[in-house]
């Protein structure tokens, strides 16, 4: 029988090779041993459609209001735009996976420039998930028994790291399509609306992840909350369809190489990040429009520096502890 590493590796070096939805055939030869034998046929049916979502990607970002539900609102215009991104796995434990994504844009000067960008973790059978409560606060929420049995949750970090939104849900894989869909939950603007200083603070979103011929989309059902005379409100809806497409016909090798670079670093920036949720029983940190959170400038510029060779990891890593420290202080909460 394998143990849970030798599993993980051979698991994740088989989706690797998975050409699309079709290929998603269950091996229930080995499962780790939190997987009960009756569950190990869809658990990995699951873990391959996690796994399958890596690649080197064209994407494409498409966001929509669609209905407005008070009179004075009118939607705004769609908003499309696109790039290039490379997802890589950068842990997998068996029951939880990794998802870093990483963004290749030209330079001024012509060069690939690798900017982090999202980071999506999925951990099978959750007890918890850190969701989004309101501006600037995220809560360890537990799971109840019911609700995680077969389920995954997905949990959102934005550039620095610092966190974004949770949710748990399960994995279809009929129809010819393996889906994901989570429950309705908070999360805080995205930096498109929120620069823009709209009425609404905050959406209640549906998320969805679904494997398509030539890749994945993501697909998200927004509603966009905000106070309207004393009370909260649903200003409008909005459809969100993010296509990730298999291409590699830009600089791949940047972002790989930013990432070689960059992954102890970043690895000590998680564990802070962790270290404050469990302290504290979630994360408190400021918001900003044009970063996420008050903590990104710092923290990316920490990470472009250790690429660059201008600073040492030791260094940034002592610098980023500072910085999560300082940004997440619990008013009227002793250290």
């Amino acid at each position: 029988m394998m143990n849970r590493k030798t599993f993980a590796g051979a698991a994740l070096a088989a989706a690797l090779l998975l050409g699309g939805p079709a290929a998603l055939a269950a091996d229930t030869a080995v499962c780790p041993t939190a997987v009960r034998a009756e569950q190990c046929a869809k658990f990995q049916q699951d873990r391959q459609a996690i796994l399958a979502m890596a690649g080197d990607y064209k994407v494409r970002f498409d966001f929509r209001e669609t209905v407005s539900f008070l009179p004075d609102y009118a939607p705004i215009p769609p908003k499309q735009s696109g790039g290039h991104e490379v997802v890589r796995v950068i842990a997998d434990t068996g029951t939880a996976i990794m998802l870093q994504h990483l963004l290749v844009v030209e330079g001024k000067d012509g060069k690939p420039v690798v900017i982090k960008h999202w980071r999506q973790d999925w951990a099978w059978e959750p007890a918890s998930v850190l969701a989004y409560q309101d501006s600037g606060r995220w809560a360890v929420v537990p799971v109840g028994a019911a609700n995680r049995e077969g389920a995954w949750s997905q949990t959102v970090w934005q550039t620095d790291d610092s966190p974004r939104y949770g949710g748990v849900g399960r994995w279809t894989h009929d129809l010819g399509v393996p889906r994901w869909t989570s429950g309705e939950g908070l999360r805080p603007l995205a930096r498109r609306d929120a620069v823009r200083k709209p009425p609404y603070d905050r959406y209640l979103a549906v998320n969805r992840h679904a494997l398509t011929p030539t890749g994945w989309v993501h697909e998200q059902d927004n509603a966009k909350l905000g106070p309207k005379d004393g009370k909260p409100a649903t200003f409008v809806h909005e459809v969100v369809l993010n296509t990730y497409t298999k291409f590699d016909g830009y600089p791949v090798a940047a972002a790989d190489g930013y990432w070689e670079k960059t992954a102890t670093y970043w690895a000590a920036v998680r564990r802070a990040w962790d270290e404050v949720a469990a302290r504290d029983g979630g994360i408190h940190v400021r918001e900003e429009a044009e970063n996420g959170s008050v903590t990104g400038p710092t923290l990316m510029e920490l990470a472009d520096k250790v690429a660059e060779g201008t600073a040492t990891t030791p260094d940034a890593i002592a610098q980023a502890r500072r910085t999560i420290s300082d940004a997440t202080r619990v008013p009227g909460k002793k250290a």
